[in-house]
């Protein structure tokens, strides 16, 4: 559906130029909700700013379904773009437009009827929940309802793809969940495909299929999130993914000897989370067990469940216990308290 393919994008300074996109390539398939995370710098809004040619590459390809629109030029542009919507960090709303008229507004560029229009954008804000909304001004809504209006303007001219960049940064957490679930719902009803930048982890663990975590104008890590979420390969994505443990009562009694030194971390992913594994690891061996903490949580619509573990035994028979572990599906760790 979406291929980048060694995109390349520099920025003009007074010294030398700023390298902000470095041999970026990444494969989007349709109906992904594909999620780029980084810290600023890192190339995030760069990128989507390419993609929806509101910049332009130095080098590299961007293919939509095949068509390099890095080539396109003049009506075939203007075409490409109508393709993808975009949904703003500020929501760009027209202040002096009405609701209506804001999500209207590329629908009258794309030439529709007036019956077109009407038909389309009160079917938009009913996805929105903002039908009651048709007629006032931007200014009396809250911070959520602006970004369910740019949602459906986003969406008004039946985009095969959207492109959502840094779309809750400005929102309450509250708000947040809201506008994340109706963004998962909106990707399930009309396989949309979508493309999230975003710095928040939970953004990416509540919405997203896959992630790229970028760094210094390059991807340094892809793939679907359940796999990064579960086992990061770089140190930027155990930044983002793994968890600080420094504020937890646990922990701060393993940093003053309360408790033993086999501190591990296990996770239950799927299935394994429903199991009552405990029980039998305790049956099976001659251990102690004790659970410091745990967490349950839904990633990319899969549970996953997280035990902090205060582990004893003999040294082999904790080496074939985590072995059980293993073996059974459950990704297990120690936990670094030193």
């Amino acid at each position: 559906m979406l291929e980048i393919i060694n995109l390349t994008k520099s920025y003009k300074t007074k010294g030398e130029p700023l390298l902000a996109l470095n041999d970026v390539s990444v494969k989007v398939n349709r109906g992904d909700i594909y999620g780029f995370i980084g810290l600023s710098g890192a190339g995030k809004t760069s990128l989507a700013r390419c993609i929806s040619v509101l910049e332009k590459a130095d080098a590299g390809q961007i293919l939509l379904n095949g068509v390099d629109i890095t080539k396109l030029r003049g009506a075939g542009l203007r075409q490409a773009r109508r393709k993808m919507g975009l949904v703003f960090q500020h929501f760009n709303l027209l202040m002096n437009a009405t609701v209506f008229d804001n999500v209207a507004f590329p629908l009258r560029i794309a030439g529709k009827t007036k019956v077109e229009i009407r038909t389309r954008v009160m079917e938009l804000l009913e996805v929105v929940g903002l039908t009651e909304k048709e007629t006032v001004y931007p200014a009396t809504l809250s911070g959520g309802q602006k970004q369910r209006v740019g949602i459906a303007r986003a969406l008004a001219a039946e985009p095969e793809l959207v492109i959502c960049d840094e779309a809750t940064s400005a929102l309450d957490p509250d708000t947040t969940r809201q506008i994340l679930a109706l963004l998962r719902k909106i990707a399930a009803d009309t396989g949309v495909t979508f493309i999230v930048i975003t710095h928040e982890m939970d953004v990416i663990k509540a919405l997203c299929s896959h992630v790229a975590v970028m760094e210094g104008g390059e991807i340094i890590e892809q793939g679907k999130v359940i796999d990064v979420l579960t086992a990061p390969q770089t140190d930027t994505a155990r930044r983002f993914f793994a968890k600080d443990y420094s504020s937890e009562g646990w922990y701060k009694a393993v940093q003053e000897r309360k408790l033993g030194h086999h501190i591990f971390r296990a996770l239950f992913i799927g299935e394994s989370a429903r199991r009552s594994f405990i029980h039998d690891v305790i049956r099976k061996f001659d251990i102690e067990l004790s659970i410091l903490s745990g967490s349950i949580e839904t990633v990319s619509g899969t549970t996953v469940g997280s035990l902090i573990l205060e582990i004893t035994g003999d040294e082999p028979i904790l080496e074939e216990t985590m072995a059980f572990f293993r073996e059974n599906g459950v990704e297990i760790e120690p936990v670094d308290h030193t």
